[in-house]
């Protein structure tokens, strides 16, 4: 059967010469002994031959898969061509242990998260999978991630990996770890580098994309069954539960933001408001001692409340009611049968119109009396006149 390719796919012996001197003659005598690592080689030689043979002006020179193309190595090659009649056995072997070589890439995401880049294979037309590739010997699996994505699409995404956000999975015994990359602009122009390796570079809605062999979603929107994602299936369920946390906490992050535009004060503020408040009402109280011990001082003192009450009584047999507010801060003495009486109650009338005052101010209302003129002393509470309602805290209580 090799033969019989070898026939159909004539490769002319020049350029069978040039490609063994390239990558196979000069390999050191003692690695010649290991065909698994001339098969690596002789796989290095057959993506030459496409890339740089098979070209639009060599239309006489066939493509051909890796195994007739290995078909015509082992036959040209002198050292090889005793192994010829093992040549299936031998690529057996080399497939298993190429199986067992870890594999990288990225799974590469457009802005908002629902789109994904896949590429199609210049030899599996019909499937479509992730830019990936085989790591190299000592390579860092990032590195190794990064190299693939560039030589495969034309784009660096050298800047965007993290090299904790990977997807991993065991496909066929070879473990395949794939970087999640974000925000790559959907207008980017994808070129790859490596030649009749990449057929397609293009955009698939996340969506749409199938998470089992049996979705037939992608028969719906592409026209193709799932098989032809059957590498981006086992993927695809963990693709969109990371995509959907990421979107989750982008949210919360969201509103934290607009609590703190809508929000006339920053979280921390309830604290220095409270300070604040009571800055004011220390200040206010000291004002208010202030004044009570001036008017000590010229006389005007209020009695206390039984002194009061009594002299009420006293009032009401007689049938008179003093006027104690018309006659506050006006210097005249309350009908008393002795001095200390009219200090006692001239000093809680001070305190009574005071409060009185500080009430009305805070609750906007306005005093009609016609006396009220004479009162030379208003009071304010600066705490409550600055007060407003905290809608940051109010919000918060909404989202939640």
């Amino acid at each position: 059967m090799a033969t019989e390719s070898t026939m159909e796919h004539s490769i002319p012996l020049d350029i069978l010469d040039d490609l063994s001197s390239r990558f196979i003659i000069n390999v050191p005598e003692e690695e010649r002994k290991d065909l698994i690592r001339i098969c690596f080689q002789i796989e290095l030689a057959h993506w030459f031959y496409l890339d740089f043979y098979c070209t639009e002006e060599n239309k006489h020179l066939k493509t051909c898969g890796m195994k007739d193309f290995a078909a015509h190595t082992f036959n040209h090659i002198p050292f090889l061509r005793v192994h010829f009649k093992n040549l299936t056995e031998i690529l057996d072997k080399w497939r298993e242990y190429k199986q067992s070589v870890p594999t990288y890439g990225a799974i590469v995401l457009n802005e908002d998260m629902s789109q994904v880049l896949l590429v199609q294979s210049y030899w599996s037309r019909s499937s479509w999978g992730f830019p990936k590739g085989k790591v190299n010997e000592e390579e860092d699996p990032s590195h190794c991630a990064v190299r693939e994505v560039l030589e495969e699409t034309g784009f660096d995404i050298n800047k965007l990996i993290d090299h904790n956000e990977f997807i991993e999975s065991v496909i066929n015994e070879q473990t395949v770890r794939l970087y999640i990359v974000s925000g790559v602009q959907s207008d980017t122009k994808f070129e790859p580098r490596t030649r009749n390796e990449i057929k397609s570079v293009e955009w698939f809605s996340v969506a749409d994309l199938p998470s089992s062999k049996k979705d037939a979603t992608p028969r719906a929107k592409f026209g193709v069954g799932p098989n032809a994602f059957f590498m981006v299936v086992p993927f695809i369920k963990r693709l969109k539960r990371w995509i959907f946390e990421k979107q989750q906490k982008r949210a919360q992050n969201s509103r934290g933001h607009r609590h703190k535009s809508v929000g006339d004060v920053d979280f921390n503020q309830p604290k220095n408001k409270r300070q604040q408040f009571a800055s004011a009402i220390q200040a206010e109280m000291q004002e208010f001692e202030a004044l009570r011990q001036q008017h000590q001082k010229q006389g005007t003192t209020s009695p206390p409340r039984n002194i009061l009450r009594k002299q009420e009584g006293n009032n009401r047999g007689s049938g008179h009611k003093p006027n104690f507010k018309r006659q506050l801060f006006t210097g005249q003495a309350a009908v008393s049968s002795t001095e200390e009486e009219k200090q006692r109650i001239n000093r809680h009338q001070l305190h009574t119109t005071a409060n009185t005052a500080l009430t009305n101010q805070v609750h906007g209302i306005t005093t009609n009396n016609a006396n009220s003129h004479k009162n030379e002393f208003h009071f304010s509470a600066p705490s409550w006149l600055g007060f407003k309602f905290d809608r940051k805290a109010i919000m918060a209580c909404l989202d939640y």
